[in-house]
């Protein structure tokens, strides 16, 4: 069986533009693979959930009795001991989560920070 003469730059160029085509959608085109994909989706869904809970942070300090001490005793902690500050207040524990949650926590923090000044 003869093959055309054109055949093999037809292949050659149809592989090299696949490679090509590939190479460009994934660096510039924003394709993305499933992982990547399901990867930037639970971060998003992390991101919205605590933006939902922190008004919920804020509304359980606001309420709490000993406010005035726990943000005094909140302001007095280091940097990196205030999320452990407003999960001990209990502000980061959500009704029905059995513990803080310390993104909330952090979140949480951040807000009460702003909320200050």
């Amino acid at each position: 069986m003869t093959t055309p003469t054109w055949l093999k730059p037809g292949v050659y160029g149809a592989a090299i533009g696949a490679v090509l085509a590939m190479v460009l959608g994934f660096s510039w085109g924003g394709w993305m693979t499933g992982g990547s994909a399901s990867e930037m989706a639970d971060k998003l869904a992390q991101e919205q959930v605590m933006s939902a809970l922190v008004p919920v942070c804020v509304n359980m300090s606001e309420i709490d009795p000993d406010r005035a001490e726990k943000l005094a005793a909140l302001e007095s902690a280091s940097s990196f001991k205030r999320r452990d500050t407003v999960a001990d207040a209990g502000w980061a524990t959500i009704p029905g989560m059995a513990g803080p949650d310390r993104n909330l926590a952090k979140a949480c923090e951040e807000a009460l920070k702003a909320n200050a000044s």
